[in-house]
């Protein structure tokens, strides 16, 4: 399928019940949506598409230095289109601009699409967890370390904050 033109922002209360449609199987309503939206740690990013609304959603917590990513997930009719990188990438883009080293997230062990966009971006296995699902499914636990980044503008940012 053809990447699709998305742009990436912020979920508001407005998005919630189209967001809930696509969080479904994840078995996440729209009270738990509003629930994250209060979170100041947390955060939800949703991705538009022209002319066909939301398409896409990644909710993760920054806690101290880790991104922890918890859903993620385009709808059906969406997949395969890149939708779900560009959650990712722009979720871990924000978390390094907000200091974050690395990024932990678990997944199902037989959600093969999730393991290898996840092994796709670097991400990598840290543990298997047996049993871990109610239905007796293993979980895969991955982590991503970030490179530092020694780019001018941060080298000088990291200066200005330690002094």
């Amino acid at each position: 399928m053809a990447h699709a033109v998305v742009s990436i922002d912020c979920m508001t209360d407005g998005d919630v019940s189209e967001v809930s449609r696509i969080a479904a199987p994840l078995h996440m309503d729209e009270h738990q949506l509003r629930d994250e939206l209060s979170r100041p740690w947390a955060t939800i990013d949703v991705a538009r598409e022209h002319g066909v609304g939301i398409v896409g959603f990644i909710n993760t917590w920054l806690v101290v230095d880790e991104l922890q990513i918890l859903q993620l997930a385009t709808r059906h009719d969406r997949r395969r289109c890149g939708i779900a990188r560009r959650l990712l990438e722009d979720a871990i883009a924000r978390a390094r601009k907000r200091g974050a080293c690395c990024a932990c997230l678990e997944t199902r062990r037989a959600n093969i699409a999730a393991l290898r966009l996840y092994e796709a971006s670097g991400f990598a296995t840290a543990r298997i967890r047996k049993g871990y699902y109610p239905d007796g499914e293993d979980a895969v636990e991955m982590s991503l370390q970030f490179e530092p980044d020694t780019s001018p503008d941060s080298l000088a940012e990291a200066f200005l904050v330690h002094r």
